[in-house]
């Protein structure tokens, strides 16, 4: 398993919309072949930069199974006018030990 983190500054003043428009995004994001699970976190200290957090099987299924797809422009489109910086996307495998 994969995690693909991806750091999201939004616009200040647009945090609800960026949240409603994920909402309606995430069902694309969760259809992909390889998607485990999904989720979008919001800072409580920084109420504007929302933290993505997508389980994936392999780092292939997020670049070929979604980001080459349809759906990705469909979900980035939803997004991507409330973002204040380009987002910045990483990918993760766990070390070992897990508790949760």
């Amino acid at each position: 398993m994969v995690l693909e983190i991806t750091l999201l500054d939004v616009v200040p003043g647009q945090e609800e919309a960026f949240a409603g428009a994920y909402r309606q995004a995430h069902h694309l994001l969760t259809a992909s072949d390889g998607c485990i699970s999904a989720r979008m976190t919001r800072g409580v200290e920084t109420p504007s930069r929302f933290v993505g957090i997508v389980a994936w099987e392999s780092v292939d299924d997020h670049l070929e199974n979604f980001q080459k797809t349809e759906r990705y422009q469909r979900y980035r489109d939803l997004l991507v006018r409330y973002l204040a910086a380009p987002p910045v996307v990483e990918h993760f495998t766990d070390i070992g030990i897990r508790s949760f």
